[in-house]
């Protein structure tokens, strides 16, 4: 490795870093606009120009290699004189608008301008204006502001597959466009705001509607997917501003989609804000006591096995425990976490993780994706198989309708013939799995949900055992969840007990009239029409399908109005932090459950969200690490027989990423995603949907 001197220190590096790496080694800051350690060099701001011993200019210290014995002066008078000059020309055709840039006080340019950059310039010229681009319903542009970084080029190029901007013309005439005006597609669009160094682009929604130093910041995790970003929810007062990424290296990087963005809107629409209980017919307001009476003889009289309860997508761990405790003490055997009816094994933990861990789709060297669009399920996890895709070596194929997932991949067949195709070793893609020396597989919900989907996973199970995807240190079998809750309800068991109903099977019970009482936790993505005859209660934060039905509504939290657990599909155990307290009359889930155990006569053994958290870390001790993330215990799961081809292809359980849940269903932004991205991209390529 070549040994350096940087500022009169000396390091050693491996060949291959830059000037600007080996000085963050040691500390030293070069400041820089167009570098990004996630992003390809592009080395044309040439802020972090440096002095080198025996180059007689200047040097870009982001694209130029160590060498060894080289002597770097990061602050000499030649580099600090090149970097003001740099500023200098930079500010020509920068508008004077801070006072109005929703950038202010948190703009590189700016503080980079206070640090490196002289006191007054020379240009006297008229300054050049550029016209603003239409980037869709989540950016806002002033393209005068910018300064031609190109990160938001490479980043939608490089990262998000999706190169839809780029730069037209040369000289003072270049600019950033998206070349044909119109929205862009990507799910990860919003990212290119956060790399934005000046105020060139910024987020839409959250124009003109607070400043920085007004926030307070809570670290939190999202819950719109199943990957569990981590995430930073900015508040002023008792509204949520905007939340941002917040760095995971082995979750979501530095990224996050946008509808996890940009959705929050959702949350002051349509709210539950107090109790209601259905009277004539109709649903009226009432008080906590009046709503807890209700629950008291609505339930008065019914065996256990005539009472069920199910829990839904942004349930969080606590919630779902306590659940299960009060329909257990009920003598409830009754209850699910998949709504979806899904063909999870609760028995067998590995046939419901993402084992190799989201990161450790860097390590696979060959991918089948069955029944499942990343793109559109987990966005960010998508970008993660990408960046393996670049790096070479990677094969990847697909069972299930054809679509753009950003980089290539073999379409083995839309159906399950296809699959069982490989299953079965008569397509070729069964040896490119069986070489790899670290195969994965992928399984969707759009498999595991329909009617066949036990039989697609026990298939599923016999591939990876007879292709060697679970081999001493490797787990190459993965499921892709699509809700948050799923796998916090199958660590903690929000299943089926002995001789108990799942899903499906309660659902066919309440419209037989042998289930009389149905407790929805959350639950919006059902079949609705079987529980006309049923008792129902709804907890939950919107008036969204699962309200509209309830004979009872108890107004719950969001997730960023609670203390919450979630585990993301890996099984990463993560805790969501309350950033603003509830609406009205909402409160904790936990409370109401614990508060409505007392009236049921069955008082839930603890008061206080640590005892909560005690018992249901002594009930599942995963619970007691938290943001850790292992493979699940392999075992025999699944069943056996054919797959049935009359159910038609295998699609992916998100038909539109934009509104997948009560809180993205209720945002005006995610509306105008909608109608602007998906509906306007049906409408030029003449498909439906």
């Amino acid at each position: 490795m070549p040994k350096l001197t940087i500022d009169g220190l000396e390091v050693e590096v491996p060949a291959g870093t830059s000037v600007l790496q080996a000085a963050e080694e040691l500390g030293i800051e070069i400041p820089r606009f167009c570098y990004h350690p996630r992003l390809p060099v592009a080395a044309n701001c040439r802020m972090c120009l440096v002095e080198i011993e025996k180059v007689p200019k200047p040097v870009a210290s982001c694209a130029q290699p160590v060498g060894e014995g080289m002597v770097v002066k990061t602050n000499s008078p030649a580099a600090l004189q090149a970097r003001k000059n740099v500023m200098e020309l930079l500010l020509i055709n920068h508008p004077l608008d801070c006072p109005i840039c929703d950038q202010g006080g948190e703009c590189d340019l700016q503080d980079q301008a206070v640090a490196y950059g002289k006191d007054k310039g020379r240009y006297i010229e008229e300054k050049r204006a550029v016209t603003e681009k239409y980037l869709g319903p989540l950016i806002k542009t002033a393209m005068t502001r910018c300064i031609h970084c190109t990160r938001c080029v490479r980043f939608l190029t490089e990262i998000a597959g999706v190169p839809e901007l780029g730069m037209v013309n040369r000289g003072e005439h270049a600019e950033i466009t998206t070349y044909v005006e119109r929205a862009l597609t990507s799910e990860l669009s919003g990212n290119i705001v956060d790399l934005c160094p000046v105020g060139a682009l910024t987020s839409k929604p959250y124009a003109f509607t607070a400043r920085p130093w007004e926030l307070k910041k809570t670290e939190s995790i999202d819950v719109l997917d199943a990957v569990g970003s981590n995430i930073r929810i900015d508040t002023r007062g008792n509204q949520v501003m905007r939340v941002l990424p917040r760095l995971h290296e082995d979750v979501n990087e530095e990224w996050l989609g946008d509808k996890s963005r940009a959705a929050i809107d959702g949350l002051a629409k349509r709210r539950l804000d107090t109790p209601y209980v259905r009277r004539d017919g109709q649903l009226r307001p009432a008080t906590w006591a009046e709503a807890f009476a209700a629950i008291e003889a609505g339930l008065s009289g019914l065996k256990g096995a005539e009472i069920a309860a199910i829990a839904g997508d942004l349930a969080d761990a606590e919630s779902m425990f306590a659940l299960k405790l009060l329909m257990q003490a009920l003598g409830s055997p009754n209850l699910d976490c998949r709504q979806d009816g899904a063909a999870l094994d609760p028995k067998v933990s590995a046939s419901w993780r993402f084992n190799t861990g989201i990161a450790g789709i860097e390590q696979a060297d060959a991918l089948l994706i069955v029944g499942s669009n990343p793109r559109i399920e987990a966005p960010v996890l998508n970008a993660r198989i990408r960046k393996r895709v670049l790096k070479g070596g990677f094969k990847v194929a697909t069972v299930g309708v054809k679509t753009d997932l950003t980089y290539a991949a073999q379409h083995l067949g839309d159906g399950v013939e296809a699959f069982q195709a490989v299953v079965d070793g008569e397509n070729p893609f069964f040896d490119v799995l069986k070489t790899a020396e670290r195969p994965m597989i992928v399984l969707g919900m759009g498999a595991l949900a329909r009617a066949d989907g036990a039989r697609i996973l026990g298939a599923a199970r016999h591939l990876a055992e007879k292709a060697g995807l679970v081999k001493d240190g490797w787990n190459g079998f993965n499921v892709l969840h699509t809700a948050a809750a799923r796998v916090g309800g199958l660590e903690i068991g929000f299943v089926p007990g002995k001789g108990g109903l799942d899903t499906r099977g309660i659902l066919k019970a309440a419209a037989a009239g042998k289930v009389k009482a149905v407790w929805l936790l959350g639950a919006d993505q059902l079949p609705t029409n079987p529980l006309d005859s049923a008792f129902v209660i709804y907890q939950g934060h919107h008036g969204d399908v699962g309200a509209q039905v309830a004979d009872v509504i108890l107004p719950g939290a969001a997730y960023t109005e609670k203390d919450g657990t979630y585990v993301n599909t890996e099984g990463r155990v993560q805790r969501a932090q309350r950033a603003v307290f509830p609406p009205g009359e909402a409160r904790e889930d936990w409370k109401i459950l614990r508060a409505a155990s007392e009236v049921l006569g069955h008082v839930l053994p603890f008061d206080s969200l640590d005892a909560l958290r005690d018992a249901l870390a002594a009930a599942v001790p995963a619970f007691a690490t938290p943001d850790a993330a292992a493979p699940g215990a392999w075992g025999d799961f699944g069943e056996a027989g054919a797959l049935d081809a009359a159910l038609g292809p295998l699609g992916s359980a998100v038909s539109n990423y934009y509104m997948t849940d009560p809180i993205s269903r209720a945002s005006p932004t995610m509306a105008a995603c909608t109608l602007e991205i998906i509906e306007a991209g049906n409408a030029r390529t003449g498909t439906h949907g």
